[in-house]
């Protein structure tokens, strides 16, 4: 649908503003209207962003996913329980973060081997693309924990070796076996302090400094490109602080001149942990060019609500808000989402491939904690509310790219007892730039016992291009 053909807010004559029912403020993220009128959001209207496509990552990391439907997490769009990732992919979600542990006992089990095939063959049913993002080690693997996996404790160099090229080889071939390969694979996860330790630690007396963190990713980064073959997986190599050039030159000056190969760098950029937006762009301006490789950040995430779903402490709270400086709101999330996406769009040379969002669908429900009898400390940053029904700054996935259904005028109808509602052939449809179109909708039949008796009852209706169903109440009245 050409934008030429919708009619916008602003262009509309007074008297069709005056017939509009008055209900929230109508601005657009990066933007503002002074217009009032309907609008089915609770968040103002997202305008696409320049120079992003199809193609542009639009990614979610849903690695605690399993685990949160496991323990009775349930997903809800617009009132109706529907499958996460149907939810995801609606909302222009396109490509999909997984980690995995070796042995993640502390984690009940998830993010194994076994769970992250079933999870990845999921993702690639749905049409996503994957990012694989291998931890090495059966926890949290971060700049503060990069802990052997408890089998590999006492090997040697060598051995360790052996075993990182054996391990990511034999989870790659099961994922190729179940048609569920990785687009992209990073090689363990923020590693600016290394990788395995201390075999893989980057400083520090008695460590093997990047000569051994060189050799450790070359011989993943070869088990991934063995089992791939002709198929173009893209490498990828991850640190946190986004914010702080110096540690990303010295780093990958490190290892560059050790002759490790990869395609991508990923960057953690936490608005309450990791500077500002603009020392962001710095960074990744530089290093794209310094380096001449493609960037993109690989996580991030806000608050909708300083409130707690489950009773244990979360990350995000006053302090965290303050420091960022968005609003602790679902507007919050997705201006600070959008700005992100806009920061990576506009790096030169089309170098920023995108953004992924860290855990948009951890529930604080009991059972689905960080560690195996603990509660969830990160469900006020989801996207999801704490009963699991989709926030409106979810939309900005999609809308960065083009204007995207949001919703519908309602539709209301009145009717006398025994007689057949007559429906309109047209509604309003509402995008996420906050323009509109009349368009033709499809009704479901409607069963005659539906209006015998007073009281009022619901329609589904079909519009083309979309799988948003119009619905339609129907008041039953007395003769």
């Amino acid at each position: 649908m050409k934008n030429s053909e919708k009619i916008h807010c602003f262009l509309l004559p007074t008297l069709m503003l005056l017939s509009i029912i008055p209900s929230t403020f109508v601005g657009a993220v990066g933007g503002q209207s002074d217009v009032q009128m309907f609008w089915p959001l609770s968040i103002k209207p997202i305008q696409p962003i320049e120079g992003i496509g199809e193609d542009f990552i639009r990614g979610a990391d849903i690695s605690s996913l399993e685990k949160v439907e496991f323990y009775g997490g349930k997903f809800f769009d617009n009132g109706k329980e529907r499958d996460a990732l149907d939810i995801l992919k609606d909302r222009g979600v396109n490509w999909i973060r997984l980690r995995i542990w070796n042995n993640p006992v502390s984690f009940g089990g998830f993010c194994d081997k076994e769970s992250t095939v079933r999870m990845a063959k999921q993702v690639k049913e749905h049409g996503f693309k994957l990012l694989l993002d291998f931890h090495y080690s059966d926890e949290w693997a971060d700049p503060s924990h990069q802990t052997k996996p408890a089998e590999w404790a006492d090997l040697s160099f060598e051995e360790l070796k052996q075993a990182v090229y054996d391990y990511t080889y034999e989870v790659m071939s099961e994922l190729k076996e179940v048609g569920a390969l990785p687009d992209m694979v990073q090689i363990g996860n923020e590693i600016r302090s290394g990788m395995l330790w201390p075999d893989g630690k980057t400083w520090g007396e008695g460590v093997g400094g990047f000569d051994g963190l060189a050799e450790l990713l070359k011989s993943g980064i070869k088990a991934v490109h063995d089992v791939a073959g002709d198929e173009p997986i893209k490498i990828a190599l991850h640190l946190d602080n986004g914010h702080d050039n110096s540690a990303y030159r010295w780093w990958f000056d490190e290892i560059t001149k050790r002759g490790v190969e990869f395609d991508v760098i990923g960057i953690s950029w936490y608005p309450y942990w990791h500077g500002t937006l603009e020392q962001l762009k710095y960074n990744m301006n530089d290093i794209s060019e310094r380096y001449d490789k493609d960037v993109a950040v690989f996580e991030t995430a806000y608050g909708f609500t300083l409130e707690d779903a489950d009773g244990h402490p979360n990350i995000f709270g006053p302090e965290e808000r303050d420091k960022a400086g968005y609003p602790a709101s679902v507007q919050g999330q997705a201006d600070l989402l959008y700005d992100v996406f806009k920061a990576v769009a506009e790096v030169p040379n089309n170098r920023g491939l995108g953004v992924f969002y860290w855990e948009p669908t951890w529930l604080g429900v009991e059972g689905a904690g960080w560690i195996e009898g603990e509660g969830n400390a990160w469900e006020n940053q989801a996207m999801c509310d704490f009963d699991g029904n989709a926030l409106d700054s979810l939309y900005v996935f999609g809308g960065i790219v083009g204007p995207v259904v949001v919703g519908y005028e309602p539709v209301k109808v009145q009717t006398e007892l025994h007689v057949k509602p007559k429906l309109p052939e047209i509604v309003r449809v509402w995008y996420s730039d906050g323009s509109f179109q009349n368009v033709k909708v499809t009704w479901e039949s409607i069963n005659e016992e539906a209006y015998q008796n007073e009281g009022s009852f619901s329609v589904m209706g079909e519009v083309e291009g979309t799988s948003k169903p119009v619905i339609a109440t129907i008041t039953v009245k007395p003769i």
